[in-house]
């Protein structure tokens, strides 16, 4: 579904920020990415969805490679979702942000509607419908932001620090939803104990390249690879 051939890039600085970087997620997959500030997650996200291009290597989603001509049909493929929702949702009222893309994807409105309310069912917000977002509470914006991009149907879902600044039970909220998506993911967090509950497996990035790629539960108890990459062991494994 996602892949990265040889892949590098440099801003205008000119020094690479992402080196030569090749992994592979297959459909379905729920993938945590993690590394310290600056190893290179947010490039990898903007990558993927044509908001940079690489300087070296290929770029693809669902076999088709990034490109500016491609950047229409990858777009369908792929669902965003922000760290700070109030950068996601633009209109007044939540069903209006879960509209906006269905219908400029030219879905008639009745079909869109039903997609609205099924998604809305299947996150137990159908509450939220009408709300405005100004209105709503940090944790219920992050949901809502999340059944805007189910709402689009995409065949893969990119989060960027999906539980941060949330309370506990917002937060626990957010993983049980994440658990129970269908599609495929690719979480970008520095919370690992986010990542060990809701992913089966792990990409530590370090330095623009992969330094390691396995199971959730190999990578997030090493103890010593974590700590060369300035992460600390989750919680849950430190006992």
């Amino acid at each position: 579904m996602i892949e990265f051939q040889n892949v590098s890039f440099a801003y205008e600085t000119g020094e690479n920020v992402i080196k030569y970087m090749s992994f592979s997620i297959g459909a379905g997959e729920s993938v945590g990415l993690i590394g310290a500030n600056g190893a290179g997650k947010s490039t990898i996200m903007k990558l993927l969805l044509g908001l940079v291009m690489p300087t070296e290597g290929r770029v693809l989603v669902g076999g088709k490679e990034v490109s500016a001509k491609s950047l229409g049909e990858i777009r369908k493929k792929l669902g965003f979702v922000l760290q700070n929702s109030d950068n996601q949702m633009f209109m007044p009222t939540v069903y209006e942000d879960m509209i906006f893309a269905p219908l400029n994807y030219m879905l008639s409105r009745e079909d869109t509607d039903k997609r609205v309310d099924e998604v809305l069912k299947r996150l137990h917000i159908e509450d939220l419908k009408h709300k405005y977002n100004h209105k709503i509470s940090g944790g219920e914006k992050r949901m809502a932001a999340i059944a805007t991009i189910l709402a689009m149907e995409p065949e893969a879902i990119l989060m960027d620090e999906p539980t941060s600044a949330l309370d506990p039970y917002n937060r626990r909220l957010i993983i049980n939803t994440i658990k129970e998506l269908n599609q495929t993911k690719l979480i970008a967090s520095h919370d690992l104990d986010m990542i060990a509950d809701s992913c089966e497996r792990v990409i530590l990035i370090g330095g623009g390249r992969v330094a390691a790629d396995g199971s959730a539960s190999e990578i997030l108890k090493n103890k010593d690879l974590l700590a060369a990459h300035h992460l600390e062991l989750p919680l849950s494994f430190n006992k």
